[in-house]
């Protein structure tokens, strides 16, 4: 070989050098430094796109972050004694983040959950040393969500001394996220658009709430999922775990939100491999239905404007739900591409909607008197 072929090699090897993350000697040091990928057609126009935050990368997913956080700060409070139980409601993630923080800071674990989670992920919950309880059938009001709720609250009674997080309206949660949002500002300078999937409401409060001492006109679009609550709607059944609810999160940030996009599963599904298929990086049901809006949003906003969108997961825990064919044909979401624009809502009343669908009007459907909470947006 040639010493011009030799040294074309050499410059490729330098371009391809890059920072490599510093050598871990506790497993919470893998926590974080996250990295952002490009994602443009064909979820966004031809050169436009958005920058998707690989929150996959950490070792359970986003929600390890206010995990640690969470248990930390209870620990300084004096709420959670040394060697004291951790019992919390999780549909998976955050699971997974307290098994992480209870092994760092020494406390048994107790997941509370229901039939719909992945059976990889209750595997792994037990390998990382976490109990796993089960409850048998949903609440008949507040679905799946507030059984786990009320078996929590059973489990703490009968455990002095134990303590739950309560991710829905713990404010540690949301300032959990605060390492996120710094990551993003050292990635990408700006961020104008800030697009998140909304479950118990803590990323896109915490996040946004930070992004926006760099820029105070940050848009953020909260990504939700059909027959959840969160935002007005009425809530039913959801095949989508990670995002939506049946009960009203404290830690929502209702006056945050420029706007709110709903999702169907079909949808997230088209997304999700989309990605898979073009960029090598992507993930569950919160990471199809941001990707989608983002892509939207990258298609409704001017060129310059900078568009981050958070990815909570990777794919693996879904290989038997979004990845498997038999579980998408059995549920109808092996339809066609989504359409390239959403339905739109003047209201979250107005009706209860089954497919992508956004609406400027954002309310906080606990509020205690009609019509407090309400903002309508220009679309």
């Amino acid at each position: 070989m040639d010493k011009v072929v030799l040294d074309k090699f050499a410059s490729l090897a330098e371009e391809l050098v890059v920072a490599a993350p510093g050598a871990a000697r506790q497993p919470r040091a893998l926590v974080g430094n996250t990295p952002v990928l490009w994602v443009g057609e064909p979820l966004a126009p031809a050169e436009r796109g958005f920058w998707a935050k690989l929150e996959g990368f950490n070792p359970g997913g986003m929600k390890d972050r206010p995990a640690l956080h969470m248990v930390r700060c209870a620990e300084l409070r004096g709420d959670l004694a040394p060697g004291a139980r951790i019992v919390e409601s999780s549909s998976g993630t955050l699971g997974l983040g307290l098994a992480l923080a209870g092994l760092v800071y020494r406390h048994p674990v107790t997941v509370v959950t229901d039939p719909g989670l992945e059976p990889i992920v209750a595997r792994m919950l037990a390998a990382y040393g976490a109990h796993v309880d089960l409850v048998a059938r949903p609440h008949p009001d507040g679905g799946w969500q507030q059984a786990r709720r009320d078996r929590v609250a059973e489990l703490l009674a009968a455990e002095p001394g134990a303590w739950c997080p309560d991710q829905y309206s713990n404010p540690d949660n949301v300032a959990g996220y605060e390492s996120l949002a710094l990551e993003l500002v050292d990635q990408l300078g700006r961020v104008d658009v800030l697009v998140c999937a909304v479950g118990t409401g803590g990323h896109s409060a915490g996040v946004a709430r930070v992004l926006r001492r760099f820029n105070p006109d940050l848009k953020l679009i909260g990504v939700d999922t059909v027959d959840s609550t969160i935002f007005g709607q009425s809530a039913g059944p959801r095949l989508m775990r990670g995002l939506g609810s049946s009960i009203h999160p404290r830690n929502v940030d209702y006056d945050a939100f420029a706007e709110i996009h709903w999702v169907a599963p079909a949808e997230a599904v088209w997304a999700c491999r989309t990605l898979a298929a073009t960029y090598h990086a992507s993930g569950g049901w919160s990471v199809g239905a941001v990707a989608l809006v983002a892509g939207w949003a990258a298609r409704t906003h001017t060129p310059a404007t900078r568009i981050a969108a958070i990815f909570p997961d990777g794919p693996h825990r879904y290989f038997d739900t979004v990845y498997n064919d038999a579980y998408c044909a059995e549920h109808g979401l092996l339809a066609a591409a989504p359409p390239p624009e959403p339905d739109v809502l003047t209201h979250p009343a107005q009706r209860q909607v089954r497919s992508w669908t956004r609406c400027a009007t954002v309310i906080d459907p606990a509020a205690p008197e009609a019509g407090t909470g309400t903002r309508e947006r220009a679309s």
